[in-house]
């Protein structure tokens, strides 16, 4: 049998093959010729000077410590983005339950209705969800960060949960109607299962935005990492502007790789579980003649 690869297309040949590695050879000469040049730029504009000692030997009477862990780590990190993601995430996850329940419900008169409400929410920058919660319902810092992040996510999920949903076999539903499930039991077991099965990628990609999302609370005033990477260039100077900013740089990327790494983990384990539960039921079939057509 022809290997999965070559099914689709040909294999390349190898004139093909030195041409894509040709190609491959001039695209990484291009990036680093740009890293380079970018660099050489830094370098002229002064910026590889002694301001980025602010990280490692703070003036002021600051330490280290003062910098990176009471400040950076857990003054912003911590206790400001990270308080207000590990909140916002379950409730939006919540909110995007009971809007994907009346989005896919049979009832037309509460299925239109939510499919309106959805679709405002998800149009609506989060940070006018935000000011929204603080100037109007005279909300704290963080409750409005939390408000705008729960309101936006929460609609956003909910459609990715209907996308995975109609991306199920029609006999997935029709199975669980036939053992008698109702309309709930058969959502909450065998349907919504799948779905987020199916869409965990996206989901997780939709997490790793809402994490960032609290970014934008700075602008209300909200003390997280951003805000805190402003303060200290505030009290050090602007020319300290750079250095916390690659710090701060750094941490969020830190952050949303190592969660993006454990969603694959994740999906992975998922996709070998699915595929040991198949496993059995192949292979009592392949021990069955009658599931092959021969006969007794």
């Amino acid at each position: 049998m022809n290997d999965v690869s070559t099914v689709l297309y040909d294999a390349p040949g190898p004139v093909t093959r030195r041409r894509q590695r040709l190609l491959s050879a001039l695209a990484g000469l291009l990036i680093l010729a740009v890293l380079a040049w970018g660099l050489y730029a830094m370098y002229r504009n002064d910026i590889f000077n002694d301001r980025w000692l602010v990280l490692v030997d703070p003036p002021r009477g600051q330490t280290v410590e003062n910098v990176w862990w009471d400040s950076l780590l857990w003054g912003g990190l911590i206790q400001g983005t990270l308080k207000a993601a590990a909140l916002a995430m379950p409730l939006a996850g919540l909110l995007a339950l009971v809007l994907v329940i009346l989005r896919t419900t049979p009832r037309r008169a509460v299925r239109t209705p939510t499919t309106g409400l959805i679709e405002l929410f998800r149009g609506l920058p989060v940070l006018v969800l935000m000011m929204f919660g603080y100037f109007v319902f005279d909300f704290s810092p963080f409750t409005s960060v939390v408000f705008g992040l729960v309101i936006y996510n929460g609609a956003i999920v909910a459609e990715i949960l209907r996308a995975g949903l109609s991306s199920l076999a029609k006999g997935q539903g029709e199975a669980g109607s036939a053992i008698g499930l109702s309309w709930f039991q058969n959502f909450f077991i065998i349907m919504l299962p799948q779905a987020v099965r199916v869409m965990l990628p996206s989901l997780i990609a939709q997490l790793v935005v809402l994490l960032k999302d609290t970014s934008i609370g700075f602008i209300i005033a909200y003390h997280e990492l951003l805000r805190a990477s402003q303060i200290n260039y505030n009290f050090f100077g602007n020319e300290s502007r750079l250095p916390f900013f690659v710090a701060a740089l750094g941490i969020y990327l830190t952050l949303n790789f190592t969660l993006t790494r454990l969603a694959i983990v994740v999906e992975r384990r998922l996709r070998q579980r699915g595929q040991r539960v198949g496993k059995p039921g192949r292979q009592a079939a392949a021990r069955n003649p009658l599931s092959t057509g021969s006969n007794v």
